[in-house]
């Protein structure tokens, strides 16, 4: 049985009750900053798209599964505690990718369709 991921979920839905909906509203501006300054984009990359991190956008987690994988992780990533990145940054970092749109389909490149 993989406890690793139980725990994860666990911990998800701790924070689900913890943190209500919308607790604190991010600033998507200030989050694209805090995401480059914490240095989210070497693993994520530039908008999310992920690489050696996992994809985180577009339609990222929900806000408190994320807040709580970013606090909590036991995996590659290490945990983000409030003193190294505060609530109101990890508000602000989830804000901004929730505003990177989805990139287009394939099917719409003409270049992909030759």
């Amino acid at each position: 049985m993989n406890y690793s991921f139980l725990r994860t979920l666990a911990v998800a839905a701790a924070a689900a009750v913890a943190l209500p909906s919308g607790a604190l509203a991010g600033d998507a501006a200030k989050g694209k900053t805090a995401y480059v300054k914490n240095g989210c984009y070497q693993c994520h990359g530039t908008v999310g798209q992920g690489g050696a991190g996992a994809k985180l956008a577009p339609k990222p987690l929900p806000e408190e599964t994320f807040t709580s994988f970013v606090r909590t992780t036991n995996r590659a990533m290490p945990p983000y505690s409030e003193q190294i990145l505060s609530n109101e940054d990890l508000a602000d970092i989830y804000a901004y990718l929730e505003t990177i749109p989805a990139g287009p389909d394939p099917k719409t490149i003409q270049l992909l369709n030759q």
